[in-house]
């Protein structure tokens, strides 16, 4: 069973704003002749990178709610150049919707188990989803029925 990392996207406003962020990413990768995998650099390396690695995805949480993931390919630990201890996340750059859930905010990420990850959205519902108002869909949320 693959375990999973969840993270908060600080500073990203939706999901689309994620997509386009990755997209930009992807771009100046490609200009570069670097391959095409979004990075996330994060000072912690996961302890449990075999279960992270067997099929694990980096769930985002945006606004309080886990939003979307990115599935895991890779991680690297490295040294910056002033000798601190960080890692590299290397992820499959398509982020993936899934059924908005809150989350409290907390620092660094954490690990989460395989039987407590929401749901992906199929198409038709991430796109009916996230065309709504922010205000609605959280409160649609809230009532039960997203």
């Amino acid at each position: 069973m693959p375990l999973h990392l969840i993270k908060l996207a600080v500073g990203c406003e939706s999901v689309k704003e994620l997509k386009e962020w990755t997209a930009e990413r992807m771009q100046t990768a490609k200009k570069k002749g670097l391959p095409q995998h979004h990075i996330h650099i994060t000072r912690m390396v996961p302890k449990r990178d075999a279960e992270i690695l067997s099929g694990g995805s980096l769930y985002w949480v945006i606004k309080g709610e886990v939003a979307a993931r990115e599935k895991i390919i890779g991680i690297e630990p490295f040294r910056d150049k002033d000798g601190i201890g960080r890692c590299r996340i290397v992820m499959q750059p398509k982020v993936i919707p899934v059924s908005p859930r809150p989350m409290r905010p907390f620092q660094g990420w954490r690990y989460l188990a395989d039987d407590s990850v929401p749901p992906d959205l199929g198409r038709s519902a991430a796109g009916s989803i996230a065309a709504m108002p922010e205000p609605m869909r959280r409160e649609l949320r809230d009532l039960g029925l997203l």
